[in-house]
C-alpha cells in the first residue's frame, strides 16, 4: 500500500515511518526539514513541503492510496491556525485525486473526550498551557469529520516515547473506563497504521491509552 504521512519528522511521525517501512509499505514522508528525518530505504521516498502551501501539499498526493495525519505545533499561539488550515489543504487535495483514507492523530481531551482526561490535565494544563492548540485540534477534527472522507481520529493520552507494546486500551469513550492518562507514540504509531486493513473505526474517533 503507499501511503503518506504528514508531520513525518516528529515524534510520532517517525514511529509512523519507520513501523511503515517495517511492515512493507510504500512510504511517502512529507516534512518542512529532510535533515530531521535521518531515515533512507528503498521504500521511501521524503518529500519537502509545508502543509500551509497548498501547492507543496499537491504534489505529494496523486497516486496515494492512504494519508496518515501526525501534525504538531510547538508553541500555543493565540490564533494560530496551522493545523486545522494544513488538514484543510490536505483534505481538498485528497478528494481532488480521490484518495479516500485519512487517518489522524489528535488528542484526548478534544472533542467528545473533553471530559475524559484527569483534572490536573483538563483544568490546569490544557486551558492554562495548551488552550489555542487544543482549539484548533478542535477545528481540525471538525474539518475531517465533515470532510467525506472514510477518516478516523485516533486520540491518545499523554504522550511517552517509550517503546511499542501492544498493551495499549482503544474506545470510543473512556468515560467508564479506567486508564493510566498516558500511551507511549510506538503505540500510538501502530494503532494508527492497524487501521489501513480494518474499518472498525471508520467514521469514529477513538481514544487511545494504557
Amino acid at each position: 500500500m503507499k501511503i503518506l504521512i504528514f508531520g513525518a519528522s516528529g515524534a510520532t511521525g517517525r514511529q509512523l515511518v519507520q513501523q511503515a517501512l517495517d511492515q512493507q509499505f510504500s512510504v511517502t514522508a512529507f516534512v518542512r526539514d529532510p535533515a530531521k528525518l535521518a531515515l533512507q530505504h528503498p521504500n521511501l521516498r521524503v518529500v519537502q513541503g509545508d502543509v500551509l502551501k497548498p501547492e507543496t501539499v499537491e504534489a505529494a498526493i496523486p497516486g496515494q492510496e492512504a494519508v496518515l495525519l501526525a501534525l504538531g505545533v510547538k508553541k500555543n499561539q493565540s490564533g494560530d491556525t496551522t493545523l486545522s488550515d494544513g488538514t484543510q489543504h490536505i483534505i481538498e487535495c485528497m478528494r481532488k485525486y480521490g484518495v479516500p483514507r485519512l487517518i489522524c492523530e489528535s488528542s484526548l481531551g478534544v472533542g467528545s473526550s473533553k471530559n475524559e482526561v484527569g483534572f490536573l490535565f483538563g483544568k490546569v494544563v490544557a486551558p492554562l498551557f495548551l488552550k489555542h492548540i487544543m482549539a484548533d485540534k478542535e477545528r481540525q477534527e471538525a474539518l475531517i469529520q465533515h470532510s467525506g472522507l472514510d477518516w478516523t481520529i485516533v486520540r491518545p493520552a499523554g504522550l511517552t516515547n517509550g517503546k511499542a507494546t501492544g498493551g495499549y486500551k482503544v474506545a470510543l469513550s473512556f468515560a467508564k473506563a479506567k486508564i493510566k492518562g498516558r500511551v507511549s507514540r510506538a503505540d500510538v504509531a501502530q494503532f494508527m497504521l492497524k487501521q489501513l486493513a480494518t474499518d472498525a473505526f471508520t467514521g469514529r474517533a477513538v481514544g487511545i491509552s494504557y
